[in-house]
């Protein structure tokens, strides 16, 4: 196995149980379509607002396009949540606790002849304040009233990435209980 260099991403490859299997370069992985760990960040105000990033235009695939606050892969055998507030801090320039509220394994195609197959975790968050985006992160943000995010996705889904997509269809029941248990909104 090739050791990990920090100019290249590794992800951790799992099976369909996430158990890891080994790793690969993040971009090779997406190319051969392998299965690997992913994280997906929703984080909500008090009122029950979710804050969307639209992707900015240079990432490799799905930019332009609207997302849930944060999305990455944990750093092999490194903990799901500290690597997913890592990510949140790159990205969007806040931290805040993190709670898996959810997972599911998806083989979503994207633009260049790339495939998204992973075993994605869903983290959600509070954050009463702006981010700061990184702006090769995020070309843009908002705060959406979450009834308003599932109007405009089913109105619009060309608009917004097909693991938000993904995640809405499958893991809403999860995500709406998340939502009535920890916002007052």
């Amino acid at each position: 196995m090739t050791p990990p260099s920090p100019a290249v991403e590794w992800v951790q490859l799992v099976d369909d149980q996430d158990r890891p299997t080994g790793r690969a370069e993040k971009l090779d992985a997406h190319r051969r379509g392998l299965l690997h760990r992913a994280f997906s960040v929703f984080v909500f105000d008090a009122a029950g607002r979710v804050l969307l990033q639209r992707r900015a235009d240079g990432k490799y695939h799905s930019g332009g396009l609207w997302t849930n606050t944060c999305c990455g892969h944990p750093q092999p055998d490194q903990p799901l949540r500290d690597e997913a507030r890592r990510r949140l801090g790159e990205e969007m320039g806040f931290d805040c606790a993190l709670s898996v509220v959810s997972s599911l394994r998806y083989r979503l195609p994207v633009i260049g002849a790339l495939t998204e197959h992973e075993f994605d975790h869903v983290l959600c968050g509070i954050y009463a304040g702006d981010p700061r985006p990184d702006p090769l992160e995020a070309s843009a943000w908002r705060w959406l009233d979450w009834p308003q995010l599932l109007t405009e996705v089913a109105q619009a889904p060309e608009s917004y990435t097909p693991w938000l997509r993904e995640i809405l269809a499958r893991c809403l029941p999860a995500l709406d209980t998340w939502i009535h248990d920890h916002c007052t909104g």
